[in-house]
Order: structure tokens, then sequence, then C-alpha cells
């Protein structure tokens, strides 16, 4: 009987979540309703499923505003109805247009406008109006012929309790203050749900009404098959054909990939490509093969990870570049016939080549039937402290205090009080729809069988729900990720070749994985740079293993993760490690299959080997068993006939029951921070070959990190890197530079773009000036030439862009004032130079180092005519250089270091502490450790030059310093401000 509920995806508006309303649907003792959200239909497909799942009849529908202003409301007679809905609210999107008071021709859908907005002409079939209870006193004399066309309006918004939560929202939607709210922008109180027989009486002497909403119901219904597969059904048009050509591309990779002899690899691609059959999966594979072989033609670089490279089918493709026979993967682990949610390929491309991926995908598949997924932006944090803080009117300050220090005493009152206890009821709430970062959805549907799409900035469209209910509904997506590492790696090359003359085979991974070298380049852990492997944690660690292999590599990338160091897991698996004699197996088949990993569970495929070989589970129910654990899809029921399987089959194997116990145990907490071992394979292939170029073209790659804006570093530890590789740094200048980072033999011009405060127009003057006209021989050639204004002109002097006409920089800016002070328009500039002015002759003029260091700070962001340790006021370096740190364990030194990076953790009891990394004079690393104690009373500061005073504390060989005490040192004045 209710033909407008809004839920939560009514953004800023209602308050409440599907299972909440489905909740009061039930307490209320209704049995059918309809969702309604405003202009979107993200809740609909979600709030069937689970509705249905409690027994109700849910039905769908969409309110569409302009506004504020309530239009009509749209109820979906089945599921054509409610494709034309969001067909129609897609197109207001796409069209950026605003909707009309008055519906459009619909089909399969009934309209129900609000009294206030009731049409003049006549009604069309499906037209109704909506009387709100408040509305019944205002109808009583209106004609039985006009009361046919009334139905029950009772909106529901929010409960009785969130009224001031829901005014909140309007107000922060409105972008008001609470008080500067109309009471047009705002829902009346009554938007709550009535129980039936309440609203039953209410209505009770109009029966016409209550007549009209049970027609209108019972003439609408959903069904919606939530177990078939969405995605497009066929690459080729039918599956048979499908399978045929699948089979050709993934024996014609097998041939090139293992040799035509190979019986083991061809058995498991014979095997797999049955599976991928049967469970209809040869269209995805198919066209995520389409979408491969057009980046490979492009020459565009890309890895294929996750789950997917569990598959040697994929890898046969050339989707993804792990041997899963090499590597022991269980092609279960992506695909098989009892894994209830459909798997998805991640493909990652570099930065700059993914916009051209989508370009292709979405001309390459049908317009309607492809789009980005989308994903809900939700209120967190801070963020949301700041937006409640702006409707109550407080000042940036008192906001200011409320996010950085929440226990402040001057936070006690009652406006502070009142939003800090919003916060915990708002947290997570859907603040508005955005796009997944990665997915895509090819559908065999035109997608607004499912949602409206929307038209973000980009253009592309976007459907209205997230992974989640894409899941349940039967997409798999399509994952085209973005990653600056591949950028470097691209990148790199092409300046070695550019460079050196020099090609390189950059998938020759057999051959990196071989390489002394670059062995001895990872067990030093000289990875800056490197991809996955380059923070201040993975360089002790790889440290720490002694790591110098491939395998090693792939459970490092692995334990690293958060859940595995947290759980201690991290420490047993360096300690057996080095010590795997005295590794105590629980059972024979654990060394027999985790031997590689010393027993550990390192990985996700470790569960799911332990179920199978020791719990006698078949890998498909080993998978799913994994899934559970690590907390998708538990179904409490299902894991319980696992769990009985288990125990059965080591009752029959007559293993010890305590044993048997103590392993189910393991896989229980391992699975829910264990890692997919696909996942950490690939990307160790990432880093090797990263480390390819960091350990034989440092220089050329470390430009190519600089030329992508990414990496775990600020730039100036990679420009650090490249002057450690005898690179000369040179400051942007106008005769060498471009827009980014060049090199020229030995010499790195560093890129315009560096330069904060110039401009991309001015830039881009300048160099296409010079790479047309040739070198400039003075300033006030450049002047006449590049026609910029001396605000701009003064920047390129200052960083030192003139460098290279061997002038005084303070003679420049005088020169540079009396060329442009009077004009910067290009006509005058153009008279101003003819008449030839005469320079004044300047006396000699002081110059500092000092100056230069702090220009370039300052523009830059680092130094680079000296080193920061030119700044400090005493001469003092510490007592120790970091490359010796280890010779002095357990002993209190002195440091002095400029702090590069630190990482806040808290403790178990929710203690702050750090982790630093430091430069010292020498630019060598080194690392320190700020307990709860020390770091309460010596706090870190941001970056700047520190003394450090701490106990030296070596595990496995690694250095770091345990602080107890530590103090910015004092610098140098500035002498510009002199």
């Amino acid at each position: 009987m209710l033909l407008n509920l809004h839920s939560y995806y009514s953004l800023r508006y209602g308050t409440l979540s599907i299972a909440e309303l489905i909740t009061a649907l039930l307490h209320n003792a209704y049995d059918t309703a309809v969702l309604t959200d405003i202009n979107n239909s993200s809740g609909a497909l979600d709030f069937v499923r689970q509705a249905k799942e409690k027994g109700l009849n849910p039905l769908v529908g969409m309110e569409y505003r302009s506004g504020d202003r309530l239009l009509y409301i749209g109820i979906a007679q089945n599921e054509h109805g409610f494709k034309e809905l969001n067909e129609w609210m897609t197109a207001i999107h796409k069209q950026a247009s605003l909707l009309c008071p008055r519906a459009p021709a619909f089909e399969h859908v009934f309209v129900v406008y609000p009294l206030e907005n009731k049409p003049e002409t006549a009604f069309r079939s499906y037209e109704y109006v909506g009387i709100r209870p408040s509305e019944l006193s205002q109808i009583v004399w209106h004609s039985p012929a006009v009361m046919e066309r009334y139905v029950i309006l009772s909106p529901l918004s929010f409960k009785p309790s969130d009224y001031k939560l829901h005014v909140q929202l309007r107000a922060i939607d409105n972008n008001l203050l609470i008080s500067q709210l109309q009471a047009s922008q705002v829902a009346t109180r009554a938007e709550v749900m009535l129980p039936k027989a309440a609203l039953m009486e209410a209505y009770s002497a109009f029966p016409m009404i209550i007549s009209n909403t049970h027609k209108l119901l019972s003439q609408c219904s959903f069904s919606f098959d939530f177990s078939t597969l969405k995605n497009k059904n066929s690459f080729t048009g039918n599956a048979y054909d499908d399978k045929q050509l699948l089979y050709k591309y993934a024996m014609d990779g097998w041939a090139r990939k293992y040799g035509v002899h190979h019986q083991v690899a061809k058995q498991r691609v014979l095997h797999e490509l049955d599976i991928i059959d049967k469970l209809h999966f040869s269209a995805y594979f198919l066209i995520t093969d389409d979408i491969c072989r057009y980046a490979r033609s492009r020459d565009y670089y890309y890895v294929g990870r996750g789950s997917g490279a569990n598959s040697i089918v994929a890898y046969c493709l050339g989707i993804t570049q792990v041997c899963p026979i090499e590597l022991d993967l269980y092609f279960e682990r992506f695909l098989n016939p009892k894994r209830t949610s459909p798997p998805d390929f991640d493909v990652d491309f570099s930065w700059r080549e993914r916009d051209d991926m989508y370009d292709y995908i979405f001309r390459r598949y049908q317009s309607g039937h492809t789009a980005l997924m989308g994903a809900m932006s939700t209120f967190k944090g801070r963020s949301m402290i700041r937006e409640l803080g702006k409707i109550y009117g407080l000042p940036k300050g008192d906001i200011d205090r409320m996010v950085h220090e929440p226990a402040h005493f001057l936070n006690k009152n009652e406006v502070c009080n009142m939003i800090l206890s919003v916060c915990n009821h708002l947290k997570d709430f859907p603040n508005q729809r955005t796009s997944h970062a990665s997915g895509v959805l090819i559908s065999e549907l035109p997608l607004t069988y499912y949602s409206a799409l929307d038209f973000p900035p980009k253009g592309l469209p976007v459907v209205q729900y997230d992974m989640h209910v894409a899941e349940d509904i039967g997409f798999e997506k399509f994952d085209i990720l973005s990653q600056r590492g591949i950028g470097h790696i691209k990148d790199a090359a092409a300046l070695v070749w550019q460079n050196k003359g020099v090609k390189v085979a950059i998938h020759d991974l057999p051959t990196f994985f071989k390489d002394p070298k670059i062995a001895n380049q990872l067990r030093t852990a000289d990875t800056v740079g490197c991809f996955y492997i380059e923070s201040p944690a993975m360089r002790q660690l790889l440290s720490k293993l002694q790591c110098d292999d491939y395998l090693t590599l792939v459970a490092a990338s692995s334990i690293i993760r958060p859940g595995v160091a947290s759980s201690g897991m991290m420490q047993a698996y360096i300690e057996r490690h080095h010590h795997p004699d005295a590794i105590q197996y629980p059972h024979p088949i654990f060394e027999a299959q985790l031997k590689e990993t010393y027993g550990v569970m390192v990985y996700q495929e470790d569960v799911m080997k332990i179920g199978h070989h020791f719990g006698g589970l078949d890998l498909a129910d080993a998978d799913v068993l994994r899934r559970m654990m690590s907390g998708k899809n538990r179904h409490a029921k299902h894991l319980k006939e696992i769990e009985a399987k288990y125990f059965a089959h080591c009752a029959k194997m007559q293993y010890p029951l305590q044993t048997a116990q103590e392993i189910w145990r393991q896989m229980e907490s391992f699975a829910g921070y264990s890692f997919n071992k696909a996942h950490s394979a690939s990307f160790a292939v990432e880093s090797y070959q990263s480390l390819y170029f960091k350990t034989y073209f440092p220089q050329e790659f470390m430009v190519a990190v600089l030329n992508n804006y990414g990496g775990f570093f600020h730039r100036k530890v990679y420009i650090h890197e490249a002057k450690k590789a005898g690179a000369n740094i040179i400051l942007p200048c106008v005769n060498h530079s471009l827009l980014q980072t060049c090199i020229i033999g030995q010499d790195i011009y560093l890129g315009f773009d560096m330069v904060l405060g110039l401009e991309l127009s001015s830039i881009e003057i300048l160099v296409k000036e010079r790479l047309e006209h040739g070198l400039y021989t003075s300033l006030e050639q450049f002047v006449q030439r590049v026609k910029i204004g001396l605000e701009q002109l003064i920047i390129l002097i200052r960083v030192g862009a003139f460098v290279a006409l061997d002038a005084d920089k303070k003679a420049l800016l005088w020169e540079a004032h009396l060329l442009l002070s009077f004009s910067e328009k290009c006509e005058q500039q153009t008279a101003l130079f003819s008449t030839n002015i005469q320079k004044p002759t300047l006396p000699v003029l002081a110059t500092s180092i000092l100056e230069d260091v702090y220009d370039e700070i300052e523009l830059l962001g680092f130094p680079v005519s000296a080193s920061y340790f030119t700044l400090a006021k005493s001469s003092f370096r510490g007592d120790v250089p970091a490359a010796q740190l280890a010779q002095y364990e357990g002993r209190i030194v002195r440091m002095v270091g400029l702090l590069i990076t630190d990482k806040h953790v808290r403790t178990k009891n929710q203690a702050s502490m750090k982790f630093g990394t430091f430069w010292d004079a020498a630019g060598d690393f080194f690392d320190t450790v700020h307990f709860p104690a020390a770091l309460a009373a010596y706090p870190l500061r941001g970056t700047g030059l520190y003394l450090i005073e701490g106990k030296v504390v070596v595990e496995y060989g690694f250095p770091t310093v345990e602080v107890y005490r530590c103090a910015k040192m004092p610098l140098l004045p500035d002498p510009r401000s002199e």
C-alpha cells in the first residue's frame, strides 16, 4: 500500500537503509511497497532481493524531482516499465536537461502526481494523483469521477527520531545554514511509516482511494532473476563459435608458451576450457582477450593480475604473465562450479593509456550495453564534521579544532556535542554517486534494465549501483585499472632507446629472474622507485629476508600486507626463512604442500591446499571455504556443511582430533588476512621489470618515475637516486628543459612542470618558441620572443632557468623589471624594444648559495644547488653514518637526519607511535622507531633536519634506531628576508 518509499539512496534526503526499510515494512504489517528513490534507482534491485528473501512483494519505481520540487512518481508495472523509468532518467542526465512537470508517454509505468502538480489536461490511462493524509480535507467535495484517479500517497523518508538528521542532510545538500532552509526544501514530519491499520483508518472515509491503490498495485509485479549471468552472452554471436575460438586461441598460446610436447600444460588447458564452457564464461575470456589484443596492437604495456592469473588459459592468451603451473596456482581459485559469485580479471594499464582503452571498449561494444561500474561515496570522518560545522555556521577555526582535537575542552558545548553525536549516525551514509575506480560492465541487455545511467563530466555512462549489487545481479565486471608503475616501465624503455640506443626486451622475465646483478639489487633492498617494493617497510622486509629470487619476492609481496604483518605471521615467516631446519610441521602434508612457505599459510591458495590435501575437500569446496572464512559470502549453513566434511575426512584418516581442530583454527584465522598468490606473483613480475631498469639504467628509470608523477616518495627522493647513480641534476633551463624532465647523456634537466606557480601556457610558449627558432641568447632576446608576464619571468629567473646564460640572478631580476615594468602587452613590448633601451650599470651585488637553496625549496620543494644539510646552523652531522649503523648494535647513538617520510600507527591499546625514514648527510637512508612515550615527548613536526638520539637495534641484519629523543635542528636564516 506504500507507493513512495525513500531509502538513504535518495541522497541527502532519506535516512533509512534498505534493511531498515524492510524491517519497518514487516513491523508495520505491509506486504507490498514501492521503492521510489529520488531521480535514481541505485537501491532498487537490492531492495527487491532483500525484500523477497523476507517474503515481501517488492515493487520498484522512481521519484522525479526538479530541484526541491516533486513533479511525479513513476511505478514500474514490470521489468519493461523499470527500463522505461531508467531510460527517461538516463536521457535527462545525458542531455543535462530539466525535467518537465508532466511525465512522458510510458507504456508499462503508472504515474502518480502530487496534488500540487495535478495535470490540468485530461488524464492518460496510467496517470493518477496521490493524496496525502494531510490533504484529505481538501478533496471532500471532489466528484467520484475525479476521485477515480486518486490513490494513497504516504511518503516514507525517515524514522520519527531521524527528522533532525533529515533537516541536516537537506542543509548540506543545499549548502545553506540550517536557519536558512525554506519549508519547500525539507520534508514534513509526516514522512514516516504509519502502521498499515492506522493508514487504512486515515483513508476509511475514502474507500475509492483505497480501492484505487489496491488496483494499481495489483497490476504491478517485478520478478528478477538474480541467478543468471547478465554479461554479454557471446563474443562471436553464439556460444558454440565462442567455444571454438577460445579453444583455438588457447591452444595456439599453449604451443607458443610451452611447446607442443608439454602434456601437463595441455591437460590443464583442456581441463580449464571444459569448466569455462560449462559455466558459460567463454565470452568473458574472449572479450578480455580482445581488450588485451588491442593493447598489444598499440604497444601498450599491461599487467593481468588478481585471481585471473590462476588460469593457464589466461596465461596462454596473454591476459596474464604468470605461469600457474610453475607457481602451483589452482584454477578453482578463479573459477569453479561451486563459486556463486562471478570472478573478474584485473588488467593494469599505464595511467596515460587507460582513457584510450576505455575509448576502445566503449566504441567496440554496443552503446547502451557498456558502462562504468558505479560506486557510492559515503560520509566519513573529517568531511562529516566539516559539513555539519558549516551548516551550523561555525568558524573555520572551531571546525578545525573539532577535526584535529575532538577532546579539546572548547568542544564541550551543545553544538559541538550534537555534531559529534550525529557523526556516529551519519558515518558511511551514502553521500553522492560516483564511478568505480576501474570496473566496466558489458551487458547482453541494455543496462537500463538494471538502473538509470549517470553521465559525469568525463562523459562515459555510469550505472547507479555498486560492485556488490552488480555481483548480486549476476555481472562480472572487467577491471581496467590505471597504474603509474607500468608508465615507469614503458617510459624507461623509451628513454633508454632514446638516450642509449638500446632496445630492452622488457618481457624477458626468465632472464631477469636469473640475473645476479638484479638479485643483488633486491638483496640489498636498493629498490627505490621500483613498483611495490620501494616503501620503507618493504625495503626492511627484503633486507631481513635477504631476498634475491622471484619466489621469495612473491612471498614478500604477500606477507607485507597489514593483516599478515599484524598477526605475527610475517615475523614467523622471517624466522623460518633463516632457520628452515628448526621448523616443526603439524603434519607431513604441511611439509609436502607448504614447504615453499615454511609451513606458513601465506596465500589464500595455501588455505585451499590444506583444505584439499589434508581435509579431503574438493578444490571447489576448498575455494568456498576460503571465501567464507575471509568474510566473503559468509553463509553459516554452507560453512557448517564443509566443516562437517573436513572433520569426517580427518576421522576417516585417523588424524588426532586435536591436530585436526588446530589446523581448522589456523585455516579460519589465516583466511581472513591471507593474500592471493597469483596477485602477489603478478606484482613481483612488475617489480622485476622495474628492478631491471633500476639495475642497468638507473638514470633513465628515475626520469621515467618523475615523469609519471608517481611513487611512494616525494620526487626529491628520485632526483637524489638519480644523482647517486651518477647523473648531473640541472635546474629547469630555458635552453634545454621541456615540460617534463628529460635526459641527455648523463645530464638530467628538470622539467618545468616541477616549478610551483609556473603556468602551463607560459611553459608551452617558451618551449615551442625555442624548438622552432633556436636557443635563447639573452634575457632581452627571451622577452622579445616569449610573451609572458613579469611574474612568470621572475619565477623562471629565481628557479635558475637562465643559469645557462651565465647571468647573475639578481642582475637578471633588475633587467626583467626594466624590460617589463611598463607594460605586459605584446604590442607595447614590441614598441618598447624597438627603442633600444639603455641598461643601467649595476654595482656588484652580493650573492649567497643560501638564497639559491631557499629559492629552490620554495619553487621546487627541494634544493638542487646544495644539500638540505647546508642550511643547518650546526656543523654536527651525527656520531655514525647510516651506512655503518649496523656495526653499532645495542649502542646509543646520535644521528642527524632529514625526515623523508613517516608512518603513523596505533598500538593495541590505541596509543600513537611512528616509524620514520631519514637521510643522513651522505644521502643514505636510516630508519627510526618512535614508541608512544618518546613520540609524545618528542613529536615529529614535519619535514626538516632532526637531531636524533636512540638505541641501535638490528634484526636479521637490518638496523633501526629506537628513538629516545629528537628535535628539529635550527637552520641558518633565509637571507632573502633580511
